[in-house]
Formats: C-alpha cells, sequence, structure tokens
C-alpha cells in the first residue's frame, strides 16, 4: 500500500516510517529536504506551498496520506496559522478522494483555546471533519522517546540550569504522557485500514503524572537531587513575557498557557482500538536523559 507521509524527518514521524516500512507499506516520506531514510523513498514537500504538496502527492499516488507537520513554536513566516491550518488546508486538497486520511492534532486542540498553537491545531480539525475524506484525527498528550523534545530538551534544561527546580504554581497541572512507539503503532493501524474511520481519539499513557512529579522523575532519571521551588502563577505571568526577549526564551507564551491548562485524557478507546502496549514513561525516561542520549531540535516534526 503506498502511504505518504507528511513531516516524515522529525521525531513522530521516523518513527511513524519505521512503522509502517516494518508492516510492508511502500512509504513516501514527505519533508523540506526530501531526506530518505529507514526503508522509505525521500519526497521533498513544503506543507505551506500547494504546488509542492500537489507534486508529492502526485509523485507518490498514495492510498492514505500521514499528516504530521507541526511547529511547536512560530519563528517568521513559519506561523501556526500558516503552518497547522493553511498546510492541512493544502494537504486535504490535494488527498486523492478515496484515500485514507490520518491527521495529527495535540490534545487540547479547541479554536477557543487561549493557546495560539492548541486554537490552530483545533482549526485545523475543523477542516478535516469537513473534508469528506476517510478521515482519522488523533490528538497526543505529551510524546516521550529517545530524541524527543519536551523530555529531552525542555524538562531536562528545567531541572539542570539552576542550582533549584523551579516550578510552576502549585505543579498539580495533569499530564498523561504517551510513548512515541504506541503513536507510530496507532497511526499505521488506522493508516493501513478501516479502524477508527471518521472518528477522533485521545492518545494518551498508562499513567498521570502532575507537573511535579514530572519534575521529580526527570530528576531521578538524570540522577540529580535538588529542591523544587514553586513559583508563584503571579510572578510567572509577569516574567514570561519579559524571557520573550531574549533570543531562544526558556519557554513561549504559548508554551506557559498549554502547561497551565494541562494535558491528560484517559487512554481508551485508542488503547483497546489501536492494540496500544501502554509504554510506561518510568522505564523509557533513563534511555531519553541518560548519557549519550540524543538531544533533539527544539522543534516538532
Amino acid at each position: 500500500m503506498n502511504i505518504l507521509v507528511t513531516g516524515a524527518s522529525g521525531f513522530v514521524g521516523q518513527a511513524v516510517v519505521r512503522e509502517l516500512v516494518a508492516r510492508g507499506h511502500m512509504v513516501w516520506a514527505g519533508s523540506r529536504r526530501g531526506e530518505a531514510s529507514g526503508g522509505a523513498h525521500g519526497l521533498k514537500l513544503d506543507v505551506t506551498d500547494p504546488g509542492s504538496v500537489e507534486r508529492a502527492v502526485a509523485a507518490s499516488d498514495p492510498a492514505a496520506v500521514v499528516h504530521l507537520v507541526g511547529i511547536i513554536a512560530e519563528t517568521g513566516a513559519q506561523t501556526f496559522e500558516r503552518v497547522h491550518v493553511e498546510g492541512t488546508r493544502h494537504v486535504l486538497a490535494a488527498t486523492p478522494r478515496g484515500a485514507r486520511y490520518v491527521h495529527m492534532s495535540a490534545l487540547g486542540a479547541r479554536e477557543d483555546s487561549q493557546s495560539g498553537y492548541s486554537s490552530s491545531k483545533g482549526r485545523a480539525e475543523a477542516l478535516v471533519r469537513a473534508s469528506g475524506l476517510r478521515w482519522t484525527i488523533f490528538q497526543p498528550s505529551l510524546i516521550f522517546g529517545p530524541g524527543d523534545d519536551f523530555f529531552g530538551r525542555v524538562l531536562r534544561e528545567l531541572v539542570s540550569t539552576a542550582p533549584v527546580v523551579p516550578q510552576i504554581g502549585d505543579g498539580s497541572f495533569p499530564f498523561r504522557p504517551v510513548g512515541v512507539a504506541d503513536v507510530a503503532r496507532a497511526f499505521a493501524t488506522a493508516a493501513g485500514g478501516e479502524v477508527g474511520l471518521r472518528d477522533t481519539y485521545a492518545l494518551t499513557g498508562p499513567e498521570e503524572f502532575t507537573f511535579r512529579q514530572l519534575l521529580e522523575l526527570e530528576l531521578q532519571a538524570l540522577g540529580k537531587r535538588k529542591p523544587i521551588v514553586p513559583v508563584p502563577l503571579a510572578l510567572m505571568n509577569l516574567a514570561v513575557p519579559l524571557m520573550q526577549v531574549l533570543p531562544k526564551p526558556p519557554i513561549t507564551r504559548d508554551q506557559y498557557a498549554m502547561l497551565k491548562e494541562g494535558n491528560s485524557a484517559p487512554n481508551e478507546p485508542a488503547r483497546t482500538v489501536f492494540g496500544l502496549s501502554m509504554q510506561r514513561l518510568q522505564d523509557v525516561l533513563p534511555q531519553i536523559v541518560g548519557p549519550g542520549a540524543s538531544r533533539p531540535a527544539a522543534t516538532t516534526p
């Protein structure tokens, strides 16, 4: 089965490509550079350019399209609107009418969200549901695995930089991280068949953690002992905007808004429908942050 994957060079994209190839599919890996990897054919694909999308679809003749492209922070012309909303519009328009379409959204996506990221993801979902295609939407929570951005970079830097670990507010915001292997399995199963047709699924792991518990797990995996110091939300509300003048702020306004909202949902029905193994964060975290672990770039696929 010919399957086109957008954002194939990213953290999740590489895992999805490997899973699809392992299942015997003919995979076309779309990315702006057009790299071929993991037994897939490379294709140049820029979702912000409708002509680029059309050429990639014509070259791959897909029976299924897996759309994974996303950004976690806006940079120059790469805005949430342009990448998430307009990019999705271009991919939907080019997807053959009889093809399966599997869409990467995010847990908490909704059009009225205070987060620009979540709001744009919600508007993209609306386009998918109105497309008339044979779609499935996945809404992952924080995704963990070797090479991930949140646990491998953001949280690692947060607990490693200063003598104390800053905790946002009371640290009670809930999260239910999901393993990248489970995410890849869900996408591959949906792309390769009729499971989950025209439905939306939260992708979450087996256990819920508070933000403070995630900090404690990160410290434990790194073998560090440091005090965790709560930072009142009133102070964070003042500090985060000031951080934006830095060339690379430790946290963006958007990431701060999403952290305060939390990121959790039950793992059913996705766990049963797609036969997910439910990797545990604490079993994989030492591989993510330990010696020799790959250091991710500060973007998502």
